[in-house]
């Protein structure tokens, strides 16, 4: 049996900086991080898909930031291939600049859903598809000006859908900009003997151990034009030379079948290139039925947490309502989607995930704004010194050891980068908290008491906001 020194166990540190100086963390290599997530494919709204590779891509930045790595966030476009060869031509047939201009997106979409109808069955059309595609490849003036607006268009477009999310990038990058590194690439692998004609003739890659073609990667198709696999060994090689990254995490989906040949001729020592794979969301669904776009998402989370506030009648207190739903309802689409490992599926419940009680992210955002409740209440009672001797309660010494495993959760992130320990360690604060408030009043406790109770809800609030914002959280103060 050891008796813990309570006095020594309970010390007051930096709000902001708790956990993050642990000598735990002393082991991790920091360095230069760069987080490739999110990567839509332009010309098109944004689909509810993609929201899971932004959402985690933007977790695993902000962790490997927090634990000192300089971060390069990086949204890598789908801006390139034999799609835009068919939108192009599908655009000079069917397309319409005012249409474009007054609603660019859902047009884009339009035209590519005809364009892809009518080609089916119309080998000219094909044909315009692969000559426009072509002449981009070429840099044909007009072709390339064509694609550079509907690139344009789209990326301000899922800007806003960004800042409702609370993502940012430091570069979008994409396909096309490694098109003619692509082909320096090919070149590479033919001068080491690597390249191989296939029976069609592509251009293919033996990745194969005993060397008989039986696993091959497709680099070049018979007319001579790249693919995105030979784009994203450009990337690599670039991004390497570029930024000098420590390491590179790619956040793509587990359906995604990418083959990486970080192997000679292209240098790689001592680069970590991580691969963070993940599942698919089943049933996610608006009132209208099926969803297909991510802004229908936001809005649906945001309407039917308004309307559980407006029944719950504390919307009257807000300034914003709107502003306080949208953070609510977005933060329990991320706390529904990280609770468990990131490569199982998962089905979509919009009544479980936004549920008050039970493990939420509503529920991390209500305790949080009882806690800014309670401290404001009592901001009479701030201090700079306490007496930790004070907290003799089982209730208040359980949050205290919790609280002390924040460094052994972050750790535990950073090696395998999946947020579902930091946020079933919330999760678990959270119910911790809800049993000190009925245990530990503040309010008419003897003023040392109560101040001592106070700063352990500060500091447990302190530390529910920091590991929020790690998940991509932005913490309400009033709901």
């Amino acid at each position: 049996n050891f008796t813990i020194n309570r006095k020594l166990l309970i010390q007051s540190e930096s709000n902001t900086t708790f956990g993050l100086n642990s000598e735990l963390l002393n082991t991790l290599k920091r360095g230069v991080t760069l987080v490739e997530y999110s990567s839509p494919n332009i010309a098109k709204k944004f689909h509810a898909g993609h929201l899971r590779s932004t959402i985690i891509g933007n977790f695993i930045a902000n962790l490997k930031q927090a634990l000192g790595n300089n971060v390069v966030r990086m949204n890598y476009l789908g801006d390139w291939g034999m799609q835009f060869g068919l939108l192009g031509a599908g655009f000079i047939r069917f397309g319409s600049h005012s249409k474009l201009k007054n609603n660019p997106l859902q047009h884009l979409f339009e035209v590519y859903v005809q364009v892809n109808r009518e080609a089916e069955h119309n080998e000219n059309l094909r044909q315009e598809a692969r000559d426009f595609f072509r002449k981009l490849e070429e840099h044909d003036a007009e072709a390339v000006s064509l694609w550079q607006r509907f690139r344009d268009i789209t990326v301000e477009e899922y800007q806003h859908v960004y800042k409702r999310l609370g993502v940012h990038f430091d570069v979008y990058s994409g396909e096309s900009l490694h098109q003619s590194q692509a082909l320096e690439v090919v070149q590479q692998l033919q001068s080491r003997g690597l390249l191989k004609t296939s029976d069609k003739g592509t251009g293919v890659v033996d990745l194969s151990s005993s060397g008989d073609m039986s696993n091959v990667c497709t680099v070049l198709r018979s007319d001579g034009t790249t693919l995105y696999i030979t784009r994203d060994i450009a990337a690599a090689v670039d991004r390497k030379e570029r930024y000098h990254f420590t390491e590179m995490i790619y956040v793509v989906s587990s359906c995604a079948v990418s083959c990486f040949v970080f192997s000679p001729p292209f240098d790689f020592k001592d680069k970590a290139c991580r691969h963070v794979p993940f599942g698919l969301v089943k049933g996610m669904k608006t009132r209208t039925g099926e969803v297909v776009f991510l802004e229908d998402v936001l809005d649906e989370a945001r309407t039917r947490m308004l309307h559980n506030m407006s029944r719950a009648q504390t919307t009257k207190e807000l300034e914003d309502p709107e502003d306080t739903a949208e953070k609510v309802g977005i933060g329990a689409l991320i706390v529904q989607d990280f609770k468990g490992p990131l490569l199982s599926d998962y089905s979509f419940d919009w009544d479980r995930i936004l549920q008050a009680q039970g493990d939420t992210g509503v529920f991390l955002q209500y305790t949080h704004a009882r806690l800014c409740s309670l401290l404001q209440k009592n901001e009479d009672l701030e201090a700079a010194h306490f007496d930790a001797s004070l907290l003799t309660e089982p209730s208040a010494i359980s949050i205290v050891q919790h609280l002390l495993r924040y460094d052994e959760v972050l750790l535990q992130c950073s090696q395998d980068l999946q947020p579902k320990h930091l946020v079933n360690f919330l999760l678990k604060l959270c119910h911790l908290i809800a049993a000190a408030h009925r245990e530990l009043p503040v309010k008419g406790s003897p003023v040392q008491v109560a101040q001592t109770r106070r700063r352990l809800f500060r500091g447990s609030c302190s530390v529910l906001a920091n590991g929020m914002r790690l998940l991509g959280i932005t913490p309400v103060h009033k709901m």
